[in-house]
């Protein structure tokens, strides 16, 4: 059972200043609860419906996270979605500590990416492909935003991301650079670098000119269409194939 205050702590999670404030965020659904579970973040409670609570418990009591039973319509109630009659939890966020590009590593930098969809989306693309740092801009969207985590599908849970002045963080490292672009080389004629950085720049201006500098190689998608550009998800994922097709080899 949920009392009311419980219920209002985590109805302000559905908000960004909050979740900094306590420093926790929602995780909703069953699969994405599931994960959560099975990762190395912590986990204060479950709430669940009926019908899941045997199968919720066999997960959370292996590590003795609470669980409680809800009713569909309090999970509704509580829910950042329109329809939630599964699942949820509430999770604390980890720290932002800066990431390093290991040997033999491909990482993901996202440059001003403002739709929390296509964070969510490129997280899941790069859990896909083993690429499991992304490094933001500050102005990028906020990881543990509800929709972000939603999109992810679970992805969140290996994908590990660090938000930082991206001038300064390029300026720190010592491998290839790979800048998306319209005007770049295709993607298909170039011969990847066992460790790089791949940038993905903001939905509708692109890489900002400030970090064009550090680009090694701006590359693009061959376009054979009338289609006047690629949704930024969509142009990280057939990059990332293109990558990984040739440096896993």
């Amino acid at each position: 059972m949920i009392s009311r205050s419980e219920l209002k702590f985590v109805k302000s999670l559905h908000l960004k200043k909050y979740r900094n404030k306590y420093k926790k965020f929602l995780t909703e659904g069953r699969k994405s609860v599931i994960e959560v579970l099975q990762s190395d973040y912590r986990v204060e409670v479950v709430f669940c419906n009926k019908s899941l609570a045997d199968e919720i418990n066999t997960y959370a009591k292996k590590r003795t996270i609470r669980v409680e039973e809800v009713s569909e319509a309090q999970l509704n109630e509580m829910s950042h979605f329109k329809h939630n009659n599964a699942c949820m939890a509430i999770v604390e966020m980890k720290d932002n500590e800066k990431l390093k590009i290991e040997e033999n590593e491909f990482l993901v930098l996202l440059d001003r990416i403002s739709d929390p969809g296509n964070l969510g989306t490129i997280i899941r693309i790069c859990d896909w492909y083993s690429i499991n740092k992304i490094v933001c801009s500050n102005d990028t969207a906020e990881f543990y935003n509800p929709k972000v985590i939603s999109a992810s599908m679970g992805s969140f849970t290996r994908v590990r991301t660090y938000y930082t002045d991206l001038e300064e963080y390029l300026r720190s490292i010592n491998v290839p650079v790979y800048g998306a672009c319209l005007m770049g080389k295709n993607i298909h004629h170039i011969a990847f670098s066992s460790s790089g950085i791949l940038i993905i720049g903001n939905e509708s201006q692109g890489i900002s000119k400030a970090l064009s500098k550090y680009i090694t190689e701006k590359i693009s998608i061959p376009k054979y269409g009338g289609a006047e550009s690629l949704n930024a998800a969509v142009a990280t994922g057939i990059i990332c194939d293109c990558i990984m097709s040739k440096v896993k080899k």
